[in-house]
């Protein structure tokens, strides 16, 4: 299986846990995703008011540089541990 075929099933399969994984697993797996699938942050980093946003754009924007398939890499490395912690 590709690289991007193996992103895409577990991308898949990590939205079905039993358990919702840690607001830290999920910033972890959001920030890997969007520089996996866009690269480099490329919006704005949102305002002091939207807390959720804020630490969403900084989980992506504390992956800047790192390539896309290192992205996918380690974004297939989390989601399976997440998968094995909380089950499916």
């Amino acid at each position: 299986m590709s690289l991007e075929a193996d992103f895409n099933t577990v991308a898949e399969d990590v939205k079905k846990v039993k358990t919702r994984p840690s607001n830290e697993e999920l910033l972890t797996l959001y920030g890997l995703y969007k520089q996996a699938l866009v690269g480099d942050v490329d919006i704005d980093k949102p305002g002091a008011l939207d807390a959720k946003g804020r630490a969403k754009w900084e989980s992506w924007n504390s992956r800047k540089g790192m390539s896309k398939d290192e992205a996918m890499s380690t974004y297939i490395s989390n989601a399976k541990e997440v998968i094995g912690k909380y089950g499916m």
